[in-house]
């Protein structure tokens, strides 16, 4: 017993661990930009992303014209800042948010806000500045995107946009305000929720530094069977963690069709209504803020996101053979720790 606790302990250190972006993917980022024509920001990725950016295991960077550096001259720290979130977003998450919601920067207590919405089709717009097509570079971990202009760090907007309600709930990171889930996890233990409080308490990478994370949490009875019958542990963890705080309030208020991010890239959960009820991926909140602060709301669910998984997305050819053994290595990693942990709970309670 003394063993597998101490091997425990050993990989969940080695999981709360961040590992910073390689230099040679900023490097193959910036010969992207430089290929598509965006050779200002290449220069600055190429020469300043040591000073620009701290270590992350995600970004994305949002890349002005050649034109608009002339326009603007040497733009400032702050300012070059506020063109990357240490977030990982692919371009579906800009779609498929509603409008306001705030996308981390890091120029500190600054956010993006999506401007655009699912009637405006293919266009999506940050701040009111448009985004270029697709990604110039995707790794799965790092995605750049061109976009039209610089963006104003000054924007506000209130009441609506384009005609749509503003979403009050926040999306973003704070490297310097992490805390640990000790209060969460006790909360979720008290009302059947232990499996999900487990995982809480390995602190994933994924989740280092996050300041606002939405959790909806399948009961016990669920993720058991799940976890007996579904070998991607991962997956079945990550797909109900949204990057953003929802509370109750402004769950209520979701429209059709809205598509929240989760950590798992490859799932999107999809709200639908049917009347007053709204309904995430066919699956109802039964048991709404069973945990909420100023950084963290968790929600029960009735059944879970893993029968309702989407399809599969290929890889973009970018992201390479390295993207690829790092997922691997990472899903086996988790595998191991979790079956270790729940080695541990079946031990402790024999």
């Amino acid at each position: 017993m003394a063993t597998q606790l101490l091997i425990f302990l050993t990989l969940l250190s080695f999981l709360s661990v961040s590992s910073p972006l390689p230099a040679d993917t900023i490097l193959d980022a910036a010969n992207n930009l430089s290929i598509s024509g965006y050779n200002s920001m290449a220069l600055t990725l190429e020469f300043g992303s040591q000073t620009i950016i701290p270590p992350s295991s995600s970004l994305t960077i949002f890349s002005p014209p050649d034109t608009a550096f002339s326009n603007v001259g040497q733009p400032s720290l702050s300012l070059l800042q506020f063109h990357f979130s240490p977030l990982y977003f692919p371009l579906h998450s800009f779609k498929f948010l509603p409008p306001g919601t705030k996308i981390p920067t890091l120029f500190t207590s600054h956010s993006l806000i999506i401007t655009s919405s699912q009637s405006d089709g293919n266009v999506v717009s940050l701040n009111g500045v448009k985004i270029n097509g697709s990604a110039i570079y995707d790794d799965g971990s790092l995605v750049v995107f061109g976009i039209e202009n610089f963006l104003d760090p000054d924007f506000e907007v209130s009441g609506s946009i384009n005609g749509r309600p503003v979403q009050s709930f926040r999306c973003t990171v704070n490297g310097d305000d992490f805390r640990m889930f000790e209060e969460a996890s006790g909360a979720l233990r008290s009302r059947g929720y232990s499996v999900i409080a487990s995982f809480l308490d390995l602190q994933l990478t994924e989740f280092k530094n996050q300041t606002f994370v939405t959790i909806f949490a399948p009961q016990d009875e669920v993720m058991k069977s799940l976890i007996g019958t579904f070998t991607e542990y991962r997956s079945i963890f990550l797909r109900h963690f949204v990057p953003c705080k929802i509370p109750s309030n402004d769950l209520a208020n979701l429209d059709n069709g809205v598509l929240l991010p989760t950590y798992f890239n490859e799932f999107l959960i999809n709200v639908t209504r049917s009347g007053d009820t709204v309904l995430l991926s066919g699956d109802q909140v039964v048991a709404p803020d069973l945990y909420n602060n100023s950084w963290l709301v968790v929600h029960g669910l009735r059944g879970s996101f893993v029968v309702q998984e989407r399809p599969h997305v290929a890889p973009n050819p970018s992201s390479g053979v390295r993207s690829n053994c790092k997922n691997i290595a990472a899903d086996f990693i988790f595998m191991i720790s979790v079956t270790l942990l729940f080695l541990y709970i079946f031990n402790q309670n024999i």
